[in-house]
């Protein structure tokens, strides 16, 4: 059963509830004291004016300062709770919008990687802390105010109802005419960035093969989309907008001619004349607000509703009882895996077991399934049925911050990370320099470290040292090599070594043996096949051969010279253009390589 976390974005609001009951509370008195003005209008021109006492106007005058003053504090102590509220938001939500995005990446295959979500909470963030807001809490005074202008006359209270109704009217209009277009043109930008952002990745290809005049205008279709999407929204926001602002200016100079009338008439005070347009003015303003800031509204909105389904599509974690540091024993059962996203399985139905200590490398073509298995048996990718166990338990079923330091892996892709060199091998947990020193020592490394311009402090990544493919690769192994985990997965760990990596990868199996850390090596190259004790064959996602490196070498052999033997057969009588011949692969040699 799926339940939502802890820190959902429900959850995280009504731990600011009782912040946002406050600013509720302080903008009752708020909105209370915004009719100061109106009174101390109307007592000017009721006594100070028909009495001409000096007194009367100083003492109101006092009495005025101090309200506005305090209206002014209560403002600010309202705008000071809300960063407050933004910022306990952040604090609540941040860990956890960068973990469900973490997980969504990792689900997705890293097809949807991006700091999107995160982008969202600070939107989110700083739409809380504006003066749009405000609007909302300020728009249920709307009824009070007309109130009052009843008092002062009913043709003021139903001017004040009729441009209050006609606002509202203008607002749904405008949610109607901007509403959908501005989320689609956040989605739309949204795609635009994203397909930016994995272009930029790969500049060097793109530069290297002049694509990027094709890709530019790939991106400028979404963004000529994404423009024409926001002018839209834009112009009848704009409209709307223009119209509102026109109305409210032309209903308060129109109220004042009412009262004038009124006042003709001697049905009102002079005094009302102005009041009655400065109160119909505060009045309408926060639906004046309201639809001048309807588009970061929108904006929030969707941001409010991608985090609200990011957060609550993550699984609560359970509580894992915490396991003995594992020996090694992989078990493998029954195992069917396909790529998140797809159930089209890659791993088809194989099962297997190797003892702790155990060197195993796996062969075979391309697209055989060998990565895939790498990563189902960290728990990277969950299968679709069977299990990887190690020490008798689901890999899953590990909590991974513990289950993490035990496990070492080097992926096809190196990515190392902006850091200090030191930083990276210790995989950014705080540096143990025996170890680091260690890890680079195994991997061969430690030389190659001294060399840099700052030794294990040489900061990559950002505006750091630029590395070749071969140092990245030979520092990622040191970082899967930190802290002497007991399960250690190489993929293809020697694609970028020159000869010298070559031998400081061959050095560093032979010492991870003699540890007894079990030991997976991916590869195609036949040069380090000699150091394992174990052989798999994998095609079509299932294994064709397994067992110890002796017995498969002589069966892949076999296997070769039978296929030789059959083509040679085949071809007998059938001249051939040596030029045209192909290479045929030289049989597997079972002794150990000097390289």
């Amino acid at each position: 059963m799926r339940s939502t976390p802890e820190n959902s974005l429900q959850d995280a609001l009504k731990a600011c509830r009782g912040s946002l009951i406050s600013v509720g509370f302080f903008s009752l008195f708020v909105n209370a004291l915004m009719l100061v003005p109106t009174f101390y209008m109307l007592q000017v021109y009721g006594r100070v004016l028909s009495s001409g006492s000096l007194s009367t106007l100083a003492m109101l005058t006092l009495i005025m300062t101090v309200l506005v003053v305090t209206l002014g504090a209560l403002e600010w102590v309202r705008s000071h709770i809300m960063v407050r509220v933004s910022t306990r938001l952040d604090v609540l939500l941040s860990r956890q919008v960068y973990k469900a995005s973490f997980k969504r990446a990792l689900e997705s295959g890293g097809m949807d990687a991006s700091a999107q979500s995160l982008n969202d909470l600070t939107g989110l963030r700083q739409f809380l802390t504006g003066n749009g807001l405000f609007a909302f809490f300020d728009a249920p005074w709307l009824p009070i105010y007309v109130a009052v202008m009843f008092l002062f006359h009913p043709w003021y209270g139903w001017v004040a109802v009729g441009s209050a109704l006609l606002l509202l009217l203008l607002a749904f209009i405008n949610e109607k005419l901007t509403g959908a277009a501005l989320a689609q043109a956040n989605k739309e930008h949204i795609a635009a960035t994203l397909y930016t952002t994995k272009n930029l990745r790969n500049a060097e290809v793109i530069e290297s093969m002049g694509m990027l005049e094709t890709l530019m205008e790939r991106w400028g279709r979404r963004q000529r989309s994404v423009l024409l999407l926001q002018s839209r929204a834009s112009d009848s926001g704009a409209m709307v907008s223009t119209l509102s602002r026109s109305f409210r200016i032309l209903v308060q100079s129109l109220i004042l001619g009412l009262g004038a009338y009124l006042t003709v008439d001697h049905q009102i005070g002079p005094g009302m004349v102005f009041a009655g347009s400065v109160l119909l003015g505060r009045a309408l303003a926060p639906i004046d607000l309201i639809i001048g800031s309807w588009k970061g509204f929108i904006a929030a909105r969707s941001q409010y509703s991608r985090l609200n389904d990011i957060l609550n599509k993550q699984q609560a974690q359970p509580e894992r009882m915490s396991l003995p540091a594992p020996q090694g024993y992989v078990q493998v059962e029954n195992l069917i895996v396909a790529a998140p996203g797809s159930k089209i399985p890659i791993i088809k139905n194989i099962s297997f077991s190797v003892p702790a200590g155990c060197a195993v490398g796996i062969i075979g073509p391309s697209a055989a399934g060998k990565s895939t298995l790498a990563r189902a048996m960290m728990g990277v990718w969950v299968p679709q049925h069977g299990v990887v166990r190690l020490d008798g338990a689901d890999i899953n079923a590990w909590d991974k911050n513990e289950l993490g330091p035990h496990i070492g892996y080097l992926p096809q892709d190196i990515e190392l990370f902006e850091g200090s060199i030191g930083e990276n091998i210790a995989r950014f947990c705080e540096v143990d320099s025996e170890k680091v020193i260690l890890a680079a020592r195994t991997a061969g490394v430690h030389e190659m470290i001294l060399l840099l311009p700052d030794g294990y402090d040489t900061v990559i990544g950002g505006d750091g040292v630029m590395l070749s493919g071969g140092q990245r690769q030979r520092i990622g192994l040191a970082r899967a090599l930190y802290g002497s985990p007991r399960l250690i997965i190489l993929d293809e760990p020697n694609s970028n070594l020159d000869e010298v990596g070559d031998r400081a990868l061959a050095a560093a199996i032979a010492q991870l043996k003699q540890t007894g850390a079990t030991l997976f090596v991916i590869t195609h190259r036949t040069n380090i096949v000699s150091q394992l004790d174990r052989l798999m064959v994998m095609s079509g996602g299932g294994i064709s051969l397994y067992g110890p490196r002796e017995q498969v070498l002589a069966e892949l052999n076999a296997q070769q010279q039978a296929a030789q033997k059959q083509a040679a057969q085949t071809g007998a009588g059938v001249v051939s253009d040596d030029s045209c011949k192909e290479d045929v692969d030289e049989p597997y040699d079972s002794q150990p390589s000097n390289g």
